[in-house]
């Protein structure tokens, strides 16, 4: 089944993470049992992620300790622990996902901000992380009366902050298919329009960043199911083959969100994004269709 929350996904890394420290460490699992004066079923249990682990703050410091981790990793590891207990208590988004927006989207972000390569097809909207906050505030909260104006500000407030993830010292490589649908749809009106796709040709100048469009001639492709992320996780040590996290899909919805991890789940988004990449327009040439779309937007 999948997984809707996310939880069994940070359970998962956890563990990966705390066997590659043992593993650096030169501990075997009977041994770090010893030293830590558990029991080795229980250590096993927290490297598998097991859904009867409770990731305390005092244990997690206690093994991070016995296998010499890094500040950086200690920091991650507890934060991670924290939202496997508070959905994300620890992380800039607190204070959104306790109101407005649902604890698995909190989750999103947080793997986002830590994956070394993000692949995103969009057929309707400009993704959230290319928007700015005139053309947010019009497709946020659609239909119309599914949350109230005050939710609708804070969702908007939330993706411009999420946004800190393009000027981070270092970002995911961020790749995305856009359909040309999604250059043409007048969100906002003529003014609006104009200026997204301004900030989306100003984007697309980052190195880390790399934008092409699905032409309506491209007839039918991969991606006529829905939108979908794919992420990818860098090494789980320097150096290792291991990565983080295995390769994961992000399907979401308006009342929920798909996590696919399976290796059939991946295959099939990675087939879907293969073909979409081989009908899309490369970057230069999204960029010359994105500046006619502005300028005809622009003349009105």
């Amino acid at each position: 089944m999948p997984d809707t929350d996310g939880s069994a996904l940070l359970r998962r890394r956890i563990g990966r993470k705390l066997t590659a420290l043992r593993k650096e460490a030169g501990l075997s699992q009977e041994k770090a049992a010893t030293l830590l004066q558990r029991s080795p079923a229980t250590i096993h249990r927290i490297e598998a992620g097991d859904h009867r682990v409770k990731f305390r703050d005092i244990e997690v410091k206690a093994m991070c300790e016995l296998y010499e981790a890094s500040a950086d990793d200690r920091t991650d590891l507890l934060a991670l622990a924290a939202e496997t207990r508070s959905s994300g208590a620890s992380a800039w988004w607190h204070d959104y996902t306790n109101t407005s927006l649902p604890s698995w989207f909190g989750l999103f972000v947080r793997l986002e901000a830590s994956a070394e390569r993000s692949r995103e097809y969009e057929p309707e909207s400009m993704p959230g992380l290319l928007q700015i906050r005139e053309y947010a505030r019009e497709v946020t909260g659609v239909p119309r009366g599914l949350i109230n104006e005050a939710e609708v500000d804070r969702q908007v407030n939330f993706r411009m902050e999420r946004q800190r993830l393009l000027v981070a010292p270092r970002p995911p490589y961020l790749e995305f298919v856009l359909s040309e649908a999604v250059l043409r749809r007048a969100v906002g009106g003529r003014e609006v329009m104009t200026a997204q796709l301004q900030h989306l040709l100003d984007v697309t100048r980052s190195p880390s960043v790399a934008v092409r469009v699905l032409p309506f001639d491209a007839g039918v492709h991969g991606g006529m199911t829905s939108a979908f992320t794919i992420l990818e996780f860098p090494p789980v040590t320097p150096g290792s083959t291991e990565p983080l996290e295995p390769p994961l899909v992000y399907v979401d919805s308006l009342t929920g969100a798909l996590y696919l991890d399976k290796p059939t789940e991946v295959a099939a988004y990675e087939l879907a994004w293969n073909d979409l990449a081989s009908r899309a327009l490369d970057e230069e040439t999204s960029r010359k269709l994105v500046t006619e779309v502005m300028e005809a937007f622009d003349r009105g």
